[in-house]
């Protein structure tokens, strides 16, 4: 039984961590996506966590559920407000966003 994992790298505007971002699925490697790229990665259906990472630089990790056939897509960036941006180098984890996307649910 598998779903969909969509994941998009884009912001809006001047973007500092531009690299390619490691997809972690439940503490594993799933993939990367570069800058201005979206990239489809299949996963089993049921729960999972998701993390983004670059260098020392990464996201929280976000719980979702994925639905058989389902595809859940996320947005990523290293855009930030300037005191996020400056609270990222003590807090690596503040340095990377995710939003879930399409279906009204936002999680930053």
């Amino acid at each position: 039984m598998t779903a969909t994992l969509k994941m998009t790298h884009k912001a809006i505007g001047a973007e500092v961590r531009r690299g390619t971002y490691e997809i972690m699925v439940d503490g594993d490697l799933a993939g990367s996506v570069e800058m201005n790229k979206t990239v489809e990665i299949p996963i089993e259906s049921g729960s999972h966590t998701l993390q983004l990472r670059s260098g020392r630089n990464s996201s929280r990790a976000q719980t979702f559920e994925a639905a058989e056939g389902q595809t859940v897509a996320f947005r990523c960036t290293g855009k930030s407000m300037l005191p996020v941006f400056l609270l990222s180098f003590v807090v690596p984890s503040l340095a990377l966003q995710l939003r879930r996307v399409g279906d009204g649910r936002t999680f930053d």
